[in-house]
């Protein structure tokens, strides 16, 4: 039954904790929970996040019943000058947040390192989205358009 609802006692039992730790917890907001008259109640789902537990699989997770999956992907670019980085980096995070899918976001990370001229390029996310912003990588890579070159603007 996915609606139960725990006292804080009884999650301090379950888990094995002291009370005052999932007190804590949930001043913290680390557990969700809700607050009756004195008492803070937690609901099964609340605590199935706090542990890692997965919870039920919607319809639709991962799309068609699939499970969901994560991509992690490192794109090393040498040749690099900082000021081409900067651009790469915001062409790259400006892709990433107009992903389709908001419930799904892509996160990524660049870095520069200026001693190699090297750019390294940290993305996560769902598949096809994270092939998209591969896809776009490479284009401006292979592209003639000046991007990297400090053309763009400069004119």
């Amino acid at each position: 039954m996915g609606n139960e609802m725990y006292s804080v006692e009884q999650v301090a039992e379950r888990l094995g904790l002291h009370v005052r730790t999932v007190r804590g917890y949930i001043r913290t907001g680390r557990l969700r929970a809700v607050r009756i008259g004195k008492q803070y109640r937690i609901s099964r789902a609340d605590l199935d996040a706090l542990t890692g537990v997965p919870g039920p699989t919607t319809p639709g997770a991962g799309g068609a019943g699939r499970p969901p999956v994560e991509v992690s992907s490192i794109v090393q670019i040498d040749g690099v000058d900082r000021a081409a980085a900067d651009r790469l980096g915001t062409l790259v995070l400006a892709a990433a947040n107009t992903a389709p899918d908001p419930a799904d976001p892509l996160r990524v990370q660049t870095v520069h390192d200026e001693e190699r001229n090297r750019m390294k390029i940290v993305i996560l996310g769902g598949a096809a989205a994270t092939a998209d912003v591969l896809r776009l990588v490479e284009a401006v890579l292979d592209g003639d358009n000046g991007l990297l070159a400090g053309e763009v603007g400069d004119a």
